[in-house]
């Protein structure tokens, strides 16, 4: 090979050495290879070589020719290459991407709600800041009344707070109803209080059930085929007096949890005072109300110990409900 060639050879592999897309290749391409490029006017310059000579030069440029073509291919190959481990092999198994799960609250809110359903109840919501009278007035709470305290509740004006419970929207649905009326509650509620099983924010649902004839026995029938359908067993039940405003009777009800009676959630006849303050005739229609922490329910049924971990967004702990609806 002609020492001139021998040299664009060194030079061509210099300059493919620092090519680094395709755009770069086709300009080397360009340059030596084109209408103007270095071998084309190589070929050109044949003309004016001597006839004897014409032949092996001819023959030494077609081999230059091909080395060239080839390097550049080559190059280009590899450029490809480097590009193509960049990129997404659409015929490789998908990665396992798990789904996520529902959260324990709302699992359990699902849970009672479809059982309250089967009973009657239909789902009622409301607005989360309240005004006294709806929150308290109304439910026969004075304004003397400790749960007034504002160590207890959120005020956002002198007259505005955010509800303590979801009785306001019994309150609420029995002025703009008539009665006979069998509506359940659903929904966040908030108190100032933050321990282990308390939290300035959680999930309450309440019950009530207003028509002719309503007596404790109706309330005692349907909480206890409530608790034993939640749990999914027969539950050592008890109905212990106790006293709420809104209610009279009142009592609390407790199950027996590991051998410990545990409160679970409070009921009683609706007070006559309560329905008085909403239009409804007392002598005419009597009802039972009931309400429940939903948190305090999840953690029995699925032995959570910390009311915490419902909020810190725990991964592992979240998992744990994967496939619960």
């Amino acid at each position: 090979m002609p020492k001139d060639h021998t040299s664009l050879i060194s030079d061509l592999e210099e300059k493919l050495k620092e090519c680094s897309s395709s755009h770069d290749i086709a300009n080397i391409k360009s340059q030596y290879l084109g209408k103007s490029g270095i071998i084309t006017n190589k070929f050109g310059s044949l003309k004016d070589a001597a006839l004897d000579e014409r032949k092996e030069l001819g023959r030494s440029l077609n081999i230059l020719k091909t080395q060239i073509q080839n390097l550049i291919a080559a190059k280009l190959i590899e450029i490809q290459d480097v590009k193509n481990d960049n990129k997404v092999d659409i015929t490789l198994p998908g990665k396992n991407i798990s789904t996520g799960s529902k959260h324990p609250v709302s699992i359990t809110i699902n849970g009672i709600t479809s059982i309250l359903a089967k009973y009657g109840f239909t789902s009622v919501s409301g607005v989360e800041v309240e005004d006294e009278f709806h929150n308290f007035e109304a439910l026969n709470i004075p304004e003397t009344h400790p749960a007034r305290d504002m160590h207890d509740t959120f005020y956002v004006s002198d007259d505005k707070l955010l509800r303590t419970h979801t009785s306001s929207v019994q309150i609420r649905s029995m002025l703009s109803n008539k009665a006979p009326l069998k509506i359940m509650t659903p929904g966040k509620v908030y108190r100032c209080d933050s321990d282990p099983t308390h939290s300035p924010m959680f999930h309450q649902i309440e019950g009530l059930y207003i028509d002719k004839n309503v007596n404790f026995c109706h309330l005692k029938g349907v909480l206890i085929s409530f608790i034993t359908e939640f749990f999914g067993k027969d539950m050592e039940i008890r109905f212990r007096p106790s006293y709420f405003p809104f209610t009279e009777p009142s009592a609390e009800l407790d199950i027996k949890f590991k051998g410990k009676w545990l409160e679970v959630l409070g009921c009683g006849m609706v007070h006559p005072n309560v329905l008085s303050n909403v239009k409804i005739d007392t002598k005419k229609y009597s009802g039972f109300a009931f309400g429940l922490g939903i948190e305090r329910l999840a953690m029995l049924k699925y032995d959570i110990v910390d009311l915490r971990m419902f909020y810190e967004n725990d991964i592992s702990f979240l998992s744990q409900f994967k496939g619960l609806k």
